[in-house]
């Protein structure tokens, strides 16, 4: 889904007996890339107009892929991708030390599913979850499925799983996720934005794509972000983490899994993988998504545009992550936000630093 935030402001002024009217000096922002964040950057830009009022910020949910090439090159002045930056694209961008990449705020991959007259909780771990979309277990009623739920009355009904058609994010969290459960998954199917899956299986374009195949296939199943699950109202199932505990995704369980790996991030490249993280209450299919930036903000039209950006930046990652659980999101952790904040602080403009 396309979102472009255009917020525009004018002013009016008596002086001198003349009526003089001017519209308010504008720095506009241009970003765009990963839709899972979108509806939280919306919200940003609306509550930080209203103390930035000359500031306006359009940011285009285009998926990561379109992000990360339009960062590239240097036609966004900053980008937002679910999927960590790999080598080859750190490379693209200039090496390690020539960007940002810092978690703005954290979500999770669910598993959707309808099964008509089933009621009660549904228990999946991540070796069924392999298994289940490499095609291999088919049946609601296969003994793996039941053992995990020894007291549901699961039906003979086939499975029947959707997948994101479209590249994503959200599969590349999803894949990598299903490679720590499965050697055999990560060796066949692999980890990527976008990947080959068994035939006979069924693709959507992005949520709403595989929401529709899940809610019209009785036997369906799918993974889905979790907001969009929880504001569509769609049943997910309960998943075995680490610590061997069955975990419903809430904001709650993925701020848990962002506070376990915050102490692996460090300097200005701060991606890390959230899925399967330890943890007693840790929702096992977690993800931050990022936003990238070039250190120098060369990139931007000018000083103002860019200092705009950094003051804009420090307070989403600060009292913008108030926000996140009203939007089904999971706000970052004080140490995550002082580690971005440090990330900001070496932001400059031609040389000259605007992050302090």
């Amino acid at each position: 889904m396309n979102r472009m935030l255009k917020l525009l402001t004018g002013t009016a002024i008596v002086a001198g007996g003349f009526f003089v009217s001017a519209a308010q000096a504008e720095t506009k922002l241009q970003g765009g890339g990963a839709s899972f964040p979108a509806p939280i950057y919306q919200r940003w830009v609306t509550e930080y107009q209203k103390q930035h009022p000359d500031v306006k910020i359009d940011y285009q949910a285009i998926g990561s892929g379109g992000g990360i090439k339009n960062i590239t090159e240097k036609t966004f002045d900053f980008a937002g991708s679910d999927a960590p930056l790999n080598k080859k694209q750190i490379e693209a961008l200039g090496g390690a030390d020539k960007i940002i990449e810092i978690p703005s705020v954290a979500g999770a991959v669910v598993l959707a599913f309808n099964i008509a007259d089933f009621s009660g909780d549904l228990k999946l771990d991540g070796p069924t979850l392999a298994l289940i979309f490499q095609g291999k277990i088919s049946n609601w009623n296969d003994p793996k499925i039941k053992a995990l739920n020894p007291d549901a009355k699961l039906p003979d009904l086939a499975i029947t799983p959707a997948h994101r058609s479209d590249g994503s994010g959200t599969t590349f969290v999803f894949t990598s996720y299903l490679g720590t459960q499965s050697e055999d998954f990560k060796n066949t199917i692999g980890a990527a934005a976008q990947v080959e899956w068994p035939k006979g299986q069924l693709g959507g374009q992005q949520n709403p794509g595989v929401t529709q195949i899940v809610k019209s296939t009785n036997g369906g199943i799918g993974y889905v972000e979790l907001a969009y699950a929880i504001q569509n109202h769609l049943p997910m199932a309960l998943l075995k983490n680490k610590d061997g505990n069955f975990i419903k995704a809430s904001p709650e369980s993925v701020t848990l899994a962002g506070e376990a790996a915050a102490k692996d991030i460090k300097g200005n490249i701060l991606a890390v993988e959230l899925w399967n993280q330890p943890g007693e209450k840790v929702y096992p299919i977690s993800a931050f998504t990022y936003i990238i930036a070039y250190k120098d903000l060369n990139n931007f039209k000018g000083k103002d545009q860019a200092a705009a950006f950094v003051e804009f930046l420090k307070w989403a990652v600060t009292d913008g992550q108030k926000l996140a659980p009203q939007l089904d999101y999971a706000g970052l952790e004080q140490s995550v936000q002082d580690k971005d904040l440090a990330a900001i602080k070496e932001l400059t403009f031609k040389g000259e630093k605007l992050g302090q």
